[in-house]
């Protein structure tokens, strides 16, 4: 609790006189130097995901010390955190990886059917260099070991709610590492992959900056039919979303001398649309070619800020 002097300065006093001479509690109300109650922080609001109730009562308390910090939803199954986000406005969601036998795609779930803005923080027992590059590309702000000291809790969830990213050094250097393999494997020679044509315009409709609903439109399909196509490709290509696909098609020059079809050619050229199924595939095989032009890095540089397929 706080305490304070007669001499105490910046803040002002208020609060009654009890009865009989006892005096009630005072409050402080912080000044901001010219006479007016400066504003109090804005309240972070906190779901807390464990299968383990000790653990969420534990850091209830600690949070609950905290002005600024508020749980506005505890679960402790899967299934109930993916309703809790869903419904419950929160700026962060501490997530056990103990949840789910497949933390990584638990994450991804969590992380489609939060509330805009919501950020998560994985908490787990250890998690190697794979599973820290993983969380991360699936969305994950930060990393918590389950042993984590209340201060260290406290700051990663102001952190990360403020727009950070919190991991621990070893975290960082694994993340450092992975993108420098990354970028020389763009240079190496490749082998020679087949893409359908349909995934060919999707492709070229994703490194010219285009929504799902726009490239939907173009080809004469749904916007889900794309989405759909386009998990097949990131997993074809080994990349985890739009921006790692306009990179890919860069650096391979995945598209040179490929012209995205008109929208006559489009409905023309193909009588039969786009499946709506996930087992989408195309009749014709195309070989990217490898020689020539590049995707422009323009293109790429805007989907950084679109969501992943």
């Amino acid at each position: 609790m706080n305490t304070t002097s007669k001499g105490f300065s910046g803040s002002k006093w208020t609060g009654r006189s009890g009865g009989r001479g006892k005096a009630a509690p005072a409050t402080i109300v912080p000044s901001s130097g010219n006479g007016e109650a400066e504003a109090s922080p804005p309240t972070i609001r906190i779901i807390l995901a464990d299968s383990e109730a000790i653990f969420r009562v534990g850091m209830s308390k600690i949070f609950a010390l905290q002005e600024d910090l508020s749980v506005v939803a505890q679960t402790e199954t899967l299934a109930q955190t993916l309703s809790a986000v869903a419904t419950t406005p929160s700026d962060v969601i501490l997530f056990e990886a103990g949840l789910s036998p497949n933390p990584a795609d638990a994450i991804s779930e969590v992380g489609r059917r939060a509330v805009p803005g919501a950020k998560l923080i994985m908490v787990t027992q250890r998690a190697g260099e794979q599973e820290t590059v993983d969380y991360l590309r699936r969305g994950v702000r930060g990393i918590l070991a389950r042993a984590v000291s209340p201060e260290l809790l406290v700051r990663c969830v102001r952190k990360v709610a403020a727009g950070e990213t919190w991991l621990d050094k070893q975290g960082v250097n694994w993340v450092i590492e992975a993108y420098r393999t990354q970028a020389l494997q763009g240079t190496a020679p490749q082998r020679q992959l087949r893409l359908s044509e349909k995934e060919m315009m999707i492709i070229s409709g994703v490194t010219q900056g285009m929504k799902n609903k726009d490239i939907a439109r173009e080809v004469k399909t749904t916007e889900q039919v794309v989405k759909n196509y386009l998990r097949k490709i990131y997993d074809k290509l080994n990349v985890a979303d739009r921006l790692e696909l306009a990179l890919y098609s860069m650096h391979h020059r995945l598209l040179d001398g490929y012209v995205f079809p008109s929208s006559e050619k489009a409905e023309g050229a193909d009588e039969n649309k786009l499946p709506t199924s996930e087992q989408a595939t195309g009749p014709q095989e195309v070989s990217p070619n490898t020689n020539g032009g590049t995707a422009t890095a323009a293109a790429a540089g805007q989907h950084a800020k679109q969501k992943h397929a």
